[in-house]
Formats: structure tokens, C-alpha cells, sequence
């Protein structure tokens, strides 16, 4: 039997980064943690990017995750902020990385297919399949209900990539 697989899932945001860890075990999924990173509106940008570097960390040193997962950034009418939230994700794929992790990206329409069926939805549908797919998951923020979605996506697409792997060298 294989062993459980730690994921932690990261949804990057530059005021509030979610996070999520759950274990993989074949078909069974588990609810470990969830919390959300937030940084200081009032700082600058550099201060604010090393919260979320800082938070991030001690969340993967105190919870071990084994792989990471992160949400893409999608482009906002606003530039500036684009930018902004692309520098926060910048943060999101560095920390696991730094760690030793491997770090997959989804894409938010890839998350949604991938926890509610259909790859639009909006949060609240997003945070009850999390429940219905883990029970015992807690959440405070949509953002960390998010992360626990990106999680499970990547809990779902490495069993998809492994079977690929397995038919492709056969």
C-alpha cells in the first residue's frame, strides 16, 4: 500500500494567502489544516511580500508538507494590481520551493472543474463541496477554503499524471 501524500494548496492574494493541508491516500482525502496569511495594508509592498514569505514558512516547517500546489493568477481590469497579486504568487511558488517542495500550478476554471464538477462557481459552492468532500475540514476565510480546493485538485490531477506515466512507458 502506498503512503499518504501531504499537500499543502495555496491560494495567493496580496492582502490574505490561503492556505490549506490535506493527505492523500488513494481515493481518501484527509483535512490536517487550513488558515489564511495576512499582511499589513499600511506597510510597502517589500514589507507586506516578507509577511506572507514568513507566514508561509512556518506554516510548510510546522505542518511538513510534501507537495505544494498554487493557484494562477488571473489578469484584474486594474494593472497595478495584476501586478500586485502576481508578485504575491511570486511568494506562494518560492516558499515551497525554497523548501525542497514540488510545485504545481492550476488554473482557477482547473480547481473549480476539478472540486464542484463544472469550471465556473462561485465561493460559497467551492467551500460546501470542500465540506462534502472532507467533513471534518474548518476554514475561517474563503481563502482558506480555496486553498483546501486547490489541494484537492492536486490530489486529483498527480493521480491522473501517474497513470499517464504508467500507460506511456508500457
Amino acid at each position: 500500500m502506498t503512503e499518504a501524500i501531504r499537500i499543502i494548496g495555496i491560494d495567493p492574494g496580496l492582502q490574505r494567502t490561503g492556505w490549506g493541508i490535506i493527505e492523500s491516500l488513494g481515493n481518501s482525502l484527509k483535512f490536517i489544516d487550513s488558515g489564511t496569511v495576512t499582511s499589513t495594508a499600511k506597510f510597502d509592498l517589500a514589507s507586506r511580500l516578507r509577511e506572507l514569505h514568513d507566514g508561509l514558512v512556518e506554516v510548510i516547517h510546522t505542518n511538513m508538507p510534501q507537495e505544494a500546489a498554487v493557484e494562477n493568477t488571473f489578469s484584474n481590469a486594474n494593472p497595478a494590481s495584476t501586478l500586485k497579486l502576481g508578485q504575491a504568487r511570486g511568494i506562494a511558488m518560492l516558499v515551497p520551493a525554497l523548501s525542497g517542495l514540488p510545485v504545481e500550478e492550476y488554473a482557477p476554471n482547473q480547481v473549480k472543474k476539478s472540486v464542484i464538477g463544472v469550471g465556473h462557481g462561485d465561493k460559497k459552492q467551492i467551500a460546501m463541496m470542500v465540506k462534502v468532500l472532507m467533513p471534518r475540514a474548518q476554514f475561517s476565510t474563503e481563502d482558506a477554503a480555496d486553498a483546501l480546493a486547490i489541494a484537492i485538485c492536486h490530489a486529483h490531477m498527480r493521480k491522473a499524471r501517474r497513470l499517464e506515466k504508467r500507460f506511456a512507458s508500457a
